[in-house]
């Protein structure tokens, strides 16, 4: 499947046809159906996507898994007022946990998410990849990049509570209650999911800036591995030393 393609799944299905649901579903299948719908539909997706389209376990797959199966679990808790604020925000309040426990590691998350995203295929652009992770400027960048984003989840999930806690007044299983759900969902959707993303992509590039400035060459005229196979043949950390010259006797 194309990224462009599961760009679009992943919107269609978990934003979209969860409004459509709660919006239009509600009086034809019940409230609580179609809230339990709603809330499993994204769900379904992420554990579709896991097994059957990316099909692989790493960092990335076991943090959305993660993430889906406590959506999953919490679906079945049927609360309404401040308890369904606190539900509802639970998943940046996992996400934070997650990204600050690897800070306390001394093993950013954000790592996990540079190397998946430049994806060594060799156990040398493995090694070389580590080795650079492990340069001063490029570990500074990772943990500012994962500091960053577990601040900005944060602020995420308080927003996240105080909307739904100021939006959804209703009693839970009424048609009141999935369209208040619904209006909040959209409204986090962007309001909520355009900071994220878009502190996600300034980590990221961070990481990768810190990357580019200690490999030689100019980024763009070569490709990344390109450049570090260049950076490995000139002797530096992770690849093969010049021979030292010994004295003429």
């Amino acid at each position: 499947m194309s990224r462009s393609a599961k760009l679009a799944l992943d919107v269609l299905l978990g934003a979209v046809v969860p409004i459509l649901v709660l919006s239009y579903l509600s009086e034809p299948l019940g409230a609580v159906p179609a809230y339990l719908l709603s809330a499993l539909v994204p769900v379904g997706w992420v554990v579709v996507d896991l097994f059957f389209v990316t099909k692989r376990l790493n960092f990335i797959t076991a943090f959305l898994g993660l993430n889906a199966l406590v959506r999953g679990l919490l679906a079945f808790w049927f609360v309404d007022g401040a308890l369904f604020a606190l539900k509802d925000s639970a998943g940046s309040a996992v996400t934070v946990l997650i990204l600050a426990g690897s800070l306390l590691l001394g093993r950013p998350a954000l790592r996990a998410f540079a190397e998946q995203g430049l994806d060594p295929r060799t156990p040398e652009q493995e090694s070389a990849l580590h080795g650079l992770f492990a340069e001063r400027p490029v570990r500074r960048a990772l943990v500012r990049g994962t500091a960053m984003l577990a601040v900005v989840h944060a602020a995420a999930g308080v927003a996240n509570f105080l909307l739904n806690l100021s939006i959804v007044t209703a009693s839970f299983g009424t048609d009141g209650f999935n369209a208040q759900v619904a209006k909040v969902n959209a409204i986090t959707r962007l309001a909520i999911g355009l900071p994220e993303g878009l502190a996600t992509g300034l980590a990221i590039w961070l990481v990768l800036r810190a990357l580019y400035s200690l490999l030689p060459g100019v980024p763009g005229e070569e490709g990344f591995w390109e450049l570090v196979g260049r950076r490995r043949s000139k002797g530096s950390p992770g690849g093969p030393q010049a021979p030292a010259r010994g004295r003429s006797e």
